[in-house]
C-alpha cells in the first residue's frame, strides 16, 4: 500500500488535439498533481474534452505536447518521468504500466459478459500474478453488497450493481491510480451518492488515487473533492485549470 499523502503523479504542459466531424479541438492541461488517497475530479461542460483528457492520462491516447509526466512506480518517493516514452508511443512499456499501475472504470461498467462477478473482479489480479483470494476484497464486496452476487452474470445485475462491481474490479489488482469516466452517469441520485461515499472511504483506507470525470457538480462540491475544470472553453479549445 502506498504511503499517506505521497505524490503519485505530476504533469506539466500537456496538450492533445481531437477531431470531431472535421472540427479540430485542442485540450490543454497546464499542470496536475495527484496524491495517494486523493480523489481529483475533472469537470466541465459536455464536449469540453474531459474523456479525451482521461484517455491521455490513462496512457491510451498520445498527446501532441508534454513537458513532464512523472509517475510514482513504487520506488518510495521517487517519480519516473515518462514523457519521452509517451510521446514516442513506447507501447510495450505503456501497456505494462496500464496493466500494473492503472485501473479503469467505464461509464457502462465494461464487465466481460462471459464471466461472472467473482471472475470479473479477480481477473485483473490473476493477470498481475496476484493470489485469487484477498480478505480486503471480500470485505469490500460485503460493504458494497456485492458478495451475494458473486456467481451472477453481468446481464443479471442492475446498472448500479454493475458499476459497484466495476469499481471493485478496478482496484482489485492494487493499482496506483484508478481512472473513472462518469461512473455515476447512469445511476439514480441515491445510488450515485452511495458509490461516491464508498469510493471516498476506500480511497482513504487503501491510499488509492482516483481521477474522476464527472458532470455532477453537486456531488463534487458536497464531498469536497479537489477539481480541475475546463475553462476558457471556445469552439476550438479548452484549458483545464484548478478551481
Amino acid at each position: 500500500m502506498t504511503a499517506i499523502n505521497q505524490l503519485i503523479l505530476k504533469i506539466e504542459d500537456l496538450s492533445v488535439t481531437r477531431f470531431d466531424a472535421s472540427r479540430k479541438f485542442i485540450v490543454q492541461l497546464p499542470c496536475l498533481e495527484l496524491y495517494s488517497g486523493q480523489i481529483l475530479a475533472l469537470t466541465g461542460q459536455s464536449g469540453s474534452g474531459k474523456s479525451t483528457l482521461l484517455e491521455v492520462l490513462g496512457l491510451i491516447l498520445k498527446p501532441d505536447n508534454l513537458a513532464r509526466f512523472e509517475l510514482n512506480l513504487g520506488k518510495g518517493n521517487e517519480l519516473d518521468d515518462l514523457s519521452c516514452e509517451i510521446l514516442e508511443k513506447n507501447e510495450t512499456l505503456l501497456a505494462q504500466i496500464r496493466s500494473q499501475a492503472l485501473g479503469f472504470i467505464l461509464q457502462t461498467g465494461g464487465l466481460l459478459p462471459f464471466l461472472n462477478v467473482r471472475e470479473n473482479i479477480f481477473l485483473t489480479r490473476s493477470q498481475k500474478g496476484l493470489p485469487n483470494q484477498a480478505d480486503w476484497i471480500t470485505d469490500i464486496m460485503v460493504r458494497l453488497n456485492i458478495k451475494r452476487l458473486a456467481d451472477k452474470m453481468p446481464h443479471q445485475l442492475s446498472i448500479g450493481e454493475r458499476q459497484r462491481v466495476a469499481f471493485i474490479r478496478a482496484i482489485a489488482h492494487e493499482p496506483l491510480i484508478v481512472l473513472a469516466d462518469e461512473p455515476t452517469a447512469a445511476l439514480d441520485p441515491y445510488t450515485a451518492e452511495t458509490l461516491f461515499v464508498l469510493m471516498q472511504e476506500i480511497a482513504k483506507e487503501r491510499q488509492l488515487s482516483i481521477l474522476l470525470v464527472s458532470h455532477d457538480w453537486k456531488l463534487i462540491e458536497k464531498h469536497g473533492f479537489k477539481s480541475i475544470q475546463a475553462k476558457s472553453v471556445s469552439t476550438h479549445r479548452s484549458v483545464f485549470e484548478y478551481v
